[in-house]
């Protein structure tokens, strides 16, 4: 006999704001901290102990997964995907919170849609092109690009 899903409903909760927020349903928000003058597009996912700085723009279709933190003024694009957990067992670590790793965004970082972001430190005043990899620590400013991201110029 045939059984009923179980069907959850996104949803925001236990997040906190600053001012001036925006944001388009449906989005998946629980645990974050979001600052003033954000917007977050739809179909987005922000996970907990996810904190987000002030005048960052978060694209449709992006994941931020735990661990992450974004400084100010930056900007996320489409289907940006935020990796913590690098399946250093040889699969996911599952429930093992000890093998996740964090990820720090300084600010005035511009991430391109499509862009996959491991568990990595990225400088201020970095461009991230679309589709690209970053697998390595950023430690000064410019454009990067490709699989993986390299340095391609100053800004």
């Amino acid at each position: 006999m045939p059984q009923e899903p179980t069907i959850y409903t996104a949803k925001i909760i236990n997040t906190t704001f600053g001012e001036n927020v925006k944001i388009v349903e449906p989005v998946n928000m629980y645990g974050c901290t979001i600052g003033s003058h954000c917007f977050i597009g739809p179909f987005t996912e922000i996970q907990k102990q996810v904190t987000i700085g002030n005048h960052v723009k978060v694209q449709s279709h992006t994941f931020i997964c735990e661990l992450v933190t974004i400084g100010d003024h930056c900007f996320i694009g489409h289907g940006v995907m935020f990796i913590n957990d690098l399946f250093q067992k040889g699969g996911p670590a599952g429930g093992d919170q000890s093998l996740w790793k964090s990820t720090k965004i300084g600010n005035h970082v511009s991430i391109g849609s499509n862009a996959t972001i491991l568990p990595v430190k990225i400088c201020d005043h970095v461009v991230i092109g679309a589709g690209s990899v970053v697998t390595k620590d950023i430690t000064q400013p410019g454009v990067y690009a490709g699989n993986p991201a390299k340095f391609i110029r100053k800004i």
